[in-house]
């Protein structure tokens, strides 16, 4: 074993003095400087900084990924990689005094964490998105390469680093799996038609979902990706289901398609007016969080745009909760947009007086979620914020006031009485990233996703304490069943409940079903 370790380093030594030894034209006045900047990752908080500006929404996500990926790799460098291998640095004998370094490291040489922060960083960005992975391998592989030019690690202690690196980012993919790795399947496949260049579309864009764009108009863009679709630019003044209900009426008759540029609530009304009129949905992503484009694979408006020109299209499951008795019963899987799925989302009735999809049968429909108890607050407690201090505080703030405020709520649910803190559903199943919802795997699978918090003496304790040792499944205070129906009475007045991010009251008595396979939805086939 020795005698292999004694070649090893050999090896190793004999690679550090041929690059010592040998010009490398163009590499003294870049790679050097190069080193520095990557000092405590600061080139890489750098770049991730350039991605979530200019990258989208996919920039944002890989720039996260790559700096959670860089942080579990320099933990672990750090904290037993040079404590367990204690190597001296080369020696600066060989190496010309125009590449040194002007600070020399203190710390032992294997393995490079340059290095492992590097290829993490790089690594990460690759599982989020190739394109700008490959854009940031160069520089990953250019910093490597110069702590070898630069006289401070041999070549094995760089290998290592990249390895190590890599690793890091593969067991962050494991912890949270990125976007490709939990893409939605593309069926069931559906007839849509192919819209060259956008004729036959009216897409609606909501302005006031979402960020302001930075660089390029949401319209602009639009009409860029399909010059022949009628964008509709919504005025705030304007009542926007009206407008996707016209909308939705003028590409019936032309034989097209709706499209929406917004957030899940412009989506919601969206999907309500589709369903109505028998038309597909093009969801073009604008809003902040954009959970069912996300969970389509839809990321930008060029994702969409080339299902609308291809005709590639799949069904998806809607919800809808109702109030009172039950509503008519719902379709069976694959059946189409309009038809009988219309029918048993508008048949006759009183509306229940929900913004966003509501139908004629007194039936809501919904793309993502419901909600009853302390979430609702939380809403409404963050809209009221957000555009007074933006997104992120406001979540934040929202959060501080339900936890010193809310208090649980009484509820019948399927003829039990529970109290409860929390009941959501889902439509279609949750993956789940500690208790938190967090992808769908398939919308078409018939399924609600309910889950409910249990009120109780410290309940809001016990169940972070059992989502962080991974005993949630087993919580008192937590429950969670897949079902095909829900009915949830006994409500209070002056309730509230959630859906799709809207905020509405809450009747006494209500029913949360499926719609299966009832909406047509244009998605990419192949992933990029």
């Amino acid at each position: 074993m020795s005698r292999i370790t004694d070649r090893l380093h050999a090896v190793d030594r004999a690679v550090f003095d041929q690059v010592a030894a040998r010009s490398w034209p163009g590499a003294e006045p870049v790679l050097p400087r190069l080193s520095r900047s990557a000092n405590r990752g600061m080139l890489w908080f750098g770049v991730a900084a350039g991605l979530a500006v200019f990258g989208g929404a996919r920039g944002r996500r890989a720039a996260l990924r790559g700096l959670g990926s860089l942080a579990a790799a320099s933990l672990t460098v750090n904290t037993v990689g040079k404590r367990t291998v204690r190597r001296r640095r080369p020696l600066l004998v060989g190496v010309p005094p125009s590449r040194h370094l002007h600070r020399q490291p203190f710390t032992t040489s294997f393995p490079s964490g340059h290095s492992a922060s590097a290829a993490a960083f790089a690594a990460g960005v690759a599982l989020e998105s190739r394109r700008l992975g490959t854009l940031v391998a160069p520089a990953a592989w250019s910093v490597a390469f110069s702590r070898i030019y630069t006289g401070v690690h041999y070549p094995g202690d760089v290998l290592a680093g990249l390895a190590l690196g890599v690793g890091a980012a593969l067991a962050v993919r494991g912890l949270v799996p990125s976007r490709d790795g939990t893409a939605v399947p593309a069926r069931p496949r559906a007839d849509a038609p192919a819209l060259p260049g956008g004729e036959g579309l009216i897409a609606v864009l909501n302005p006031l979902s979402g960020p302001p764009p930075l660089i390029t108009d949401p319209a602009h863009r639009l009409r860029t990706a399909l010059p022949r679709a009628e964008v509709v630019v919504h005025d705030e003044d304007d009542d926007l289901v009206e407008v996707l209900e016209d909308a939705a009426r003028r590409a019936a008759e032309r034989g097209g398609a709706l499209g929406v540029h917004g957030g899940d609530g412009s989506v919601n009304a969206a999907a309500a007016a589709a369903l109505r009129h028998g038309v597909p949905l093009a969801v073009f992503s604008g809003g902040t969080r954009n959970h069912f484009a996300a969970d389509l694979g839809l990321e930008t408006v060029e994702d969409t745009a080339r299902a609308v020109q291809a005709g590639d299209a799949v069904a998806v499951d809607l919800a809808r909760w109702s109030p009172g008795a039950l509503p008519p019963p719902a379709p069976g899987r694959g059946a189409p947009a309009g038809g009988a799925a219309a029918a048993a989302a508008t048949g006759g009735g009183t509306t229940s007086g929900a913004p966003g999809g509501t139908g004629a049968s007194g039936g809501t429909v919904f793309v993502n979620t419901f909600s009853i108890g302390s979430y609702p607050e939380l809403v409404r407690v963050r809209e009221r914020w957000s555009r007074r201090v933006g997104s992120l505080p406001a979540g934040v703030l929202a959060a501080v006031h339900v936890l010193r405020h809310e208090r649980p709520v009484e509820i019948r649910m399927n003829g039990v009485r529970r109290t409860v803190w929390l009941v959501f559903v889902g439509n279609s199943a949750y993956r789940t990233v500690g208790f938190a919802p967090a992808r769908r795997g398939d919308l078409a699978d018939g399924l609600l996703d309910v889950r409910v918090v249990h009120g109780g003496r410290f309940a809001r304790t016990r169940l972070v304490a059992a989502a962080l040792t991974g005993a949630l499944g087993h919580s008192p205070v937590y429950s969670a069943a897949l079902l095909r129906r829900v009915r949830i009475g006994g409500l209070a007045p002056g309730t509230r409940l959630a859906f799709d991010g809207e905020v509405v009251p809450a009747p006494g008595e209500l029913v949360v079903d499926k719609l299966p396979a009832s909406l047509v939805v244009y998605r990419p086939v192949a992933r990029r």
